[in-house]
């Protein structure tokens, strides 16, 4: 029986370009069979690269057409667009990131509730009230008691690039602490203690100089503090004379006097919990809420300047600078992108089977996040591959509650099943 005749199929005209120079070929266009798909257009480029000479390493790519990744074959991608065959389409090429790779496991004695790197430290937020404190290797530097109930979030002040290293963390104990680690002591003092929400601290955000914090708690407010203004109730003995500051007298690793800090502003406005907080500039902040809702918030004025509105609970948000979006993660299972600035959905992306509980942005790469959920995964987007994660990450045994990628060559998750992961990621 004679074999099926190739030009049955239908032809389609392109042109291939590329922004690595050291990978670009002659800009000729090439007559395809619709029915070529990622695989056969590697083996055309890595032909014409190398002009058949199989001594060289392989090297895969990816494809964009219209700044969309290719993932079927390019007949199925001009139905699917209602394009036409007869074009002449432009395709991009780059080289298709590496999977990243399991790195290390640190145990902790309850949930690992939040997680942020700075440098080459990883600071977690744990359910048995502590915080710990690892270098990216696996150290294990301090555990750090101070909480009365468990801790959601964390963050960092500033960048290592001094002996004492600030950061906060936000607790069920409706107390915001700020702290001071000195690394060549390897001592650790709590500075202030930040009062004022009638809920679990549930969020926190730093702005770029390190000076004021935002917070978001269960109670539906947003407070803005300053950790270089006067704006203090006055010293108060660890002794204490509440309950509250009886059951930290546990807080042997702290200064025996701590400041108590009160908000600057108390912006109202959600109707439930709020989850998420970012800085998007000097002055603007956007939290995310339980009540399906983004708000937009100018801290110079104090007042809500904008509102995005959704159909189901928001868990967390990241704040891109490098392409000034926002992705969100949500009850629905979904992860979106977001233009505040048009107010605009500029995506969706879903592959999770359960609430996406974290996200969070690379900082060197305009394209790629990562996302943890309820289903035990984390997963490696890119914007521009809508229809499917780049990768799935494996290893977390139950829920994951917070992922981070503060730095740049690893990615964190931490979960219910009381381990943080290490994940290795190669540019």
């Amino acid at each position: 029986m004679a074999s099926k005749s190739i030009d049955t199929v239908p032809h389609v005209q392109a042109k291939f370009f590329t922004k690595h120079e050291k990978y670009s070929i002659p800009d000729a266009p090439y007559s395809l069979p619709s029915s070529v798909s990622t695989k056969e257009l590697n083996n055309i480029l890595y032909s014409v690269l190398f002009d058949g000479n199989t001594d060289n390493e392989p090297i895969e790519f990816d494809f964009l057409i219209d700044g969309e990744f290719l993932r079927s074959t390019l007949g199925d991608y001009i139905e699917e667009k209602t394009a036409s065959f007869e074009t002449v389409y432009e395709i991009e090429y780059i080289e298709r990131q590496a999977a990243p790779r399991p790195e290390t496991s640190l145990s902790h004695d309850d949930w690992v509730s939040c997680v942020r790197g700075n440098g080459n430290l990883i600071l977690c937020g744990c359910y048995d009230n502590t915080l710990r404190l690892w270098t990216k290797d696996g150290n294990c530097l301090m555990t750090i008691p101070g909480h009365s109930a468990p801790v959601k979030c964390v963050a960092w002040l500033n960048t290592l690039e001094t002996d004492e290293h600030m950061f906060v963390s936000g607790s069920h104990d409706q107390t915001l602490f700020v702290w001071c680690w000195k690394e060549s002591k390897k001592e650790v003092d709590c500075i202030y203690a930040c009062k004022g929400h009638a809920n679990s601290v549930d969020c926190v955000a730093v702005n770029n100089d390190g000076a004021r914090i935002v917070t978001g708690s269960w109670d539906k407010m947003v407070k803005l503090w300053s950790i270089t203004e006067t704006n203090i109730q006055g010293e108060e003995d660890n002794e204490g004379k509440t309950e509250e500051e009886r059951k930290r007298k546990k807080m042997k690793s702290v200064n025996p006097k701590v400041t108590t800090q009160v908000p600057l502003v108390t912006l109202s406005g959600h109707k439930e919990a709020v989850s998420s907080a970012v800085w998007i500039d000097g002055s603007n902040v956007c939290t995310s809420s339980w009540d399906h809702t983004l708000r937009v918030w100018d801290m110079s004025r104090t007042e809500q300047v904008q509102v995005l509105e959704s159909s189901k609970a928001f868990f967390s948000i990241s704040h891109s600078p490098l392409s000034n979006l926002i992705v969100s993660a949500s009850a629905d299972k979904h992860v979106r992108l977001h233009d505040i600035r048009t107010k605009e959905m500029k995506g969706t992306y879903t592959s999770h089977t359960g609430w996406v509980s974290s996200v969070d942005w690379s900082k060197s790469n305009e394209y790629l996040f990562i996302s943890g959920s309820h289903d035990m995964l984390m997963k490696l987007w890119d914007t521009r591959s809508p229809k499917a994660p780049l990768y799935n990450l494996i290893g977390q045994d139950d829920k994951i509650l917070a992922v981070d990628w503060s730095i740049p060559d690893l990615m964190l998750s931490g979960g219910a099943d009381n381990q943080l992961k290490i994940f290795n990621y190669n540019k």
